[in-house]
């Protein structure tokens, strides 16, 4: 996307076709408001259009010929970028999680399948992410011949859309069949979509007549992923399916001990006894607490104290006594103001759908320790810059509306008993 300019209170951004245009229209264009009102304020609107015709008669535009979409499709690597932290060396294995990171490493350092697929599955922030950058390290780094390649489910799917909207498929199966390991991260996301299930399960049988291994991850084990079919659910419980299981206080000790490790930092026993026991949601949370804590350290110049380590991380020690879960806001929020709970992950803007469902986020934000692109995807898949309008919003309700204030804190008196 380019920026163009602000025009009256309306921002102008150009892209160079026009699937672009409609893609971003129909599934960013609340997000990219919510961005500009937050950077200026008199913001009402973002109008996209097609680079070279601002006149808005973009049907006169042709479209990409398949000879060119193979040729673009064959210059980009199709895998997302690795993250460099993310390797075996640095995954530290307890209980929880020994079956899980056993199995990974097996895949990697293995010449054939041994489980096809491999599945993995937990919460948010234990560690599935890791474990297939690490798996996609290992093979580039050891046998960089073979193919591995790592991306989301919703990039697969937006992969596949383009495909179909520029009528040529070839080009797609012939890159995704062709990989030595294939790995798709967070395949929850393409419950309830047919067409691109419909692809994943015969890019799946493909790869799996060939011998070639996939590594799968979700946030539910197969059998109990909502919204995908039946014959999918069966390929993919097909072969090992490994549990990480939540953190224990032992694994959790260990986690804040390697990363004050690698930050090079003397931290009391007694600092990371107290996180440990206090910090039990995800080691995500887990590390940024450490994280906040060195930052203070080195900004204000003083020691690491118990009393600054409570002083710092007063909301994330709060949120995670709280125990109040975002499924529970949202029943209960459903509940109260009469609405589907299923219009809490839906599109409707209705305003008697869309304030409910803005309170529901303000209340995750102040209720759980969850970030805000986790609260988010618990909310239709929602970016996080929603969520922030959602909360903003509600703040300055609750500033002006008498009644609206009082039953926002009602909720929240309800959730917190």
């Amino acid at each position: 996307m380019t920026f163009v300019g602000v025009e009256g209170r309306r921002v102008r951004i150009s892209v160079p076709t026009r699937f672009m245009r409609d893609w971003i229209e129909s599934q960013y264009a609340e997000r990219l408001v919510s961005l500009w009102t937050l950077e200026a304020s008199s913001v009402e609107g973002v109008d996209v259009f097609v680079t070279g015709d601002e006149a808005e008669d973009n049907d006169a535009l042709p479209a990409a010929s398949p000879a060119a979409l193979r040729e673009t499709e064959a210059q980009n690597n199709i895998s997302a970028p690795l993250d460099p932290r993310f390797t075996f060396e640095n995954f530290i294995v307890g209980k929880p999680n020994e079956l899980a990171f056993a199995a990974a490493r097996r895949v990697a350092e293995a010449e054939t399948a041994p489980y096809n697929p491999l599945f993995l599955y937990s919460g948010v922030g234990l560690g599935k992410t890791h474990l297939m950058h690490a798996i996609a390290w290992h093979i580039r780094q050891t046998r960089p011949e073979k193919r591995a390649v790592y991306l989301s489910a919703e990039k697969f799917m937006y992969q596949f859309i383009r495909a179909l909207r520029f009528r040529d498929t070839v080009a797609f199966k012939e890159q995704f069949r062709s990989v030595d390991v294939l790995m798709i991260d967070d395949v929850q996301f393409i419950a309830g979509k047919d067409s691109t299930q419909e692809e994943f399960f015969h890019t799946f049988n493909a790869l799996v007549d060939q011998n070639r291994q996939i590594v799968i991850s979700a946030d539910k084990s197969p059998n109990d992923l909502e919204g995908m079919e039946e014959r999918m659910k069966s390929r993919l419980g097909w072969g090992l399916v490994a549990d990480i299981h939540p953190t224990t206080y032992e694994l959790r000790y260990g986690i804040l001990q390697a990363k004050a490790d690698e930050l090079k930092i003397d931290i009391p026993p007694k600092i990371l006894e107290f996180l440990a026991h206090k910090i039990t949601s995800n080691v995500r949370e887990l590390e940024g607490a450490l994280n906040r804590i060195v930052a203070y350290a080195n900004l204000v110049g003083r020691p690491i104290t118990l009393e600054t380590t409570q002083d710092v991380l007063h909301d994330v020690l709060r949120a995670n006594d709280r125990k109040v879960t975002i499924e529970e806001i949202q029943k209960r929020v459903a509940e109260h103001f009469n609405i589907r709970l299923s219009e809490m992950y839906s599109s409707r803007r209705a305003r008697a759908v869309a304030r409910p469902r803005q309170i529901a986020m303000y209340l995750a934000k102040q209720l759980t320790a969850r970030s805000l692109p986790e609260i988010g995807r618990k909310f239709g898949g929602r970016d996080h810059t929603t969520v922030m309008h959602a909360v903003r919003k509600v703040e300055e309700l609750k500033a002006t509306d008498n009644g609206f204030s009082e039953d926002v804190e009602l909720l929240r008196r309800m959730l917190e008993v």
